[in-house]
């Protein structure tokens, strides 16, 4: 993955609307019409929100069909997953070094 795709899909993932229609679409492809009911928003608003997704490679939806369903495309989430593996030596030294220090706190008498 390339720096443009990876900010595009963390730009996708930072509002919490088109996080839940992800998680929405992680149980099964979904019609706009269905993952508009669970928001107060407009069926546009909520079409706003598929078309920034599409654009990050997150969701599809077969063209040429007017009612398609969206489907999710995880591709783009596996990658900014193991982008954000890359800092999970730092957070395990980081721990390793509270629970020292807390070890060291609690012996001493």
């Amino acid at each position: 993955m390339n720096e443009t795709e990876l900010d595009t899909t963390f730009a996708a993932l930072a509002d919490p609307t088109r996080r839940a229609i992800l998680t929405r679409l992680a149980a099964g492809e979904a019609t706009v019409t269905e993952l508009a009911a669970p928001f107060v928003m407009t069926q546009p608003a909520i079409s706003k929100h598929l078309r920034v997704l599409e654009r990050a490679g997150l969701v599809s939806r077969d063209p040429g069909t007017r009612r398609a369903p969206c489907r999710l495309e995880a591709r783009p989430l596996k990658m900014a997953v193991d982008w954000l593996e890359n800092y999970r030596d730092y957070w395990e030294e980081s721990y390793q070094r509270l629970d020292a220090l807390l070890r060291e706190l609690t012996d001493e008498p």
